[in-house]
């Protein structure tokens, strides 16, 4: 069986043989399979590169026909002299352990392209490679508009839930392979800013080494003015609004942050640009409205009755998350912010005005957020990569009581929109200078609800730059 499930890996369109390929090597194409006649299981080792690209759309979604892939690994310091199935039980924990056991049996799990057993030691140097028949998430099939290009760069509006990089689940299902397969394989788009998979807007992609060079240089030398825009919980304040507190990450592995006294600088400038109270419920003899979609019910569930502000951003420093934890120490988080405003792991205050972690300690948030991931994802919609795999295990996806006809892998069904976006917006990209300026169109989120009224563009940045100049000084 370990044979046959190798060979399959040589061609998805070819049925498996039923019996090994005795040959001790055999290339072909895109795989090699060594398959010692004496020595089973065989091994598989796929470098997968497709083209053109197997996506589909449907659904509005934008799919990848499941393929196989190899991800090959360098041992990292800290297995060294540890068994390999302990590596896999502690750190590659997106499966069972006994599908890592049955795979290191029949092969698709090597070390340095030969089959070893669960119990073999790794020591540095060695190689690990895993084939796997890669099943990756669906996206938003909203197009990745162009705003600008010319010799050196593209502008792109990236649409929310579309990683930048190939990572983690997503490889094809990524803004630089979409780009790729749009222009061409011999096109390599390197991005210059970094944009969170669920942040949508204003990103650039340079097409040679050197304009990437010298656009990410003049961004790290702060030459660079950025705005962001927000739809966050309540009634902002009027104003220009400046939040200087520092930021502290308290989980490395989560990568989440808060406010705190010993965190690092950090200043963010604020203004709301409109205000949207929340539709009153229908009195006696009218009509009930129709339900919302479920991106309007995620978000009723933080700030319901309050109603909501669409809020300008401009962030001075550039620390992780900035805007969001800025937002939520103001006591006005993202609306849809799946972590930040989630009260589950914060408390009712949500964080707002604990510089000193006197409501909530550091080792509280870190447990109740792991807690949430594990036990009460309804709730607690993961936004780091790690727990959003076991989100869509436990709730995005839900199962769909079928099995991939290749690897028996349970199939899951679609995750709906609110797994797919945050209310977070790139909006603007200027040169402090005045040289050059590139700006997007507000999202859907950001216009006025049916029937109200209110702005559906943005003015200049001049408000909010003096606001940082005032507050400087």
């Amino acid at each position: 069986m370990a044979a046959t499930v190798a060979t399959r890996l040589v061609n998805d369109n070819e049925t498996p043989p039923l019996t090994p390929n005795p040959t001790s090597v055999v290339e072909v194409s895109d795989a090699v399979i060594i398959s010692p006649a004496a020595e089973p299981p065989a091994v598989a080792i796929t470098p997968s590169d497709p083209w053109p690209r197997p996506y589909y759309v449907e659904d509005g979604l934008r799919r990848v026909v499941p393929y196989h892939y190899t991800y090959n690994t360098w041992c990292k310091e800290r297995w060294r002299g540890r068994k390999l199935m302990e590596i896999f039980e502690v750190e590659f924990r997106d499966r069972p352990a006994e599908y890592y056991r049955n795979a290191v049996e029949t092969g698709l799990v090597v070390v340095n392209g030969k089959a070893v057993g669960p119990e073999h030691v790794l020591k540095n140097g060695d190689l690990i490679s895993h084939t796997t028949h890669r099943h990756e998430p669906p996206v938003t099939a909203e197009p990745i508009r162009v705003i600008h290009e010319d010799n050196d760069l593209i502008v792109i509006n990236k649409p929310s839930g579309v990683p930048v990089h190939p990572a983690g689940r997503y490889n094809y299902n990524s803004v630089v392979e979409i780009i790729k397969s749009e222009r061409g394989p011999g096109f390599l788009p390197r991005p210059c800013n970094r944009l969170d998979r669920l942040t949508s807007g204003i990103m650039f992609l340079a097409k040679s080494q050197h304009a990437a060079e010298r656009l990410v240089a003049q961004i790290s030398q702060r030459s660079v003015r950025k705005e962001y825009i927000a739809r966050v919980v309540g009634r902002f304040p009027d104003g220009e609004v400046v939040c200087d507190q520092p930021i502290l990450q308290i989980s490395p592995k989560l990568t989440l942050n808060r406010v705190r006294a010993n965190g690092k600088a950090a200043r963010t400038v604020f203004k709301r640009l409109a205000y949207y109270p929340p539709v009153d419920p229908p009195t006696k003899g009218q009509t009930e409205q129709p339900a919302m979609p479920d991106p309007e019910q995620a978000a009723q569930r933080r700030g319901e009755g309050e109603g909501y502000s669409i809020v300008r951003c401009l962030p001075v420093t550039g620390r992780t998350h900035q805007i969001r934890v800025h937002l939520q120490f103001l006591g006005h988080p993202i609306q849809n912010d799946p972590i930040y405003a989630n009260q589950k792991v914060w408390g009712f205050d949500l964080g707002r005005n604990d510089a000193d972690a006197a409501r909530n300690s550091d080792e509280d948030i870190i447990s109740r957020l792991s807690r949430m991931g594990k036990e009460d994802i309804a709730d607690a919609v993961a936004y780091y990569d790690e727990m959003v795999d076991n989100y869509h295990r436990k709730k995005a996806e839900k199962m769909s009581g079928q099995l991939c006809d290749v690897c028996r892998t349970p199939l899951y069904t679609d995750p709906g929109e609110q797994e797919l976006s945050l209310w977070l917006h790139s909006l603007r990209y200027e040169d402090a200078d005045g040289a050059w300026s590139y700006v997007s169109p507000l999202p859907a989120w950001a216009l006025p609800p049916s029937g109200m009224t209110g702005p559906t563009e943005v003015g200049g940045m001049d408000d909010l730059v003096s606001a940082v100049d005032a507050s400087s000084t």
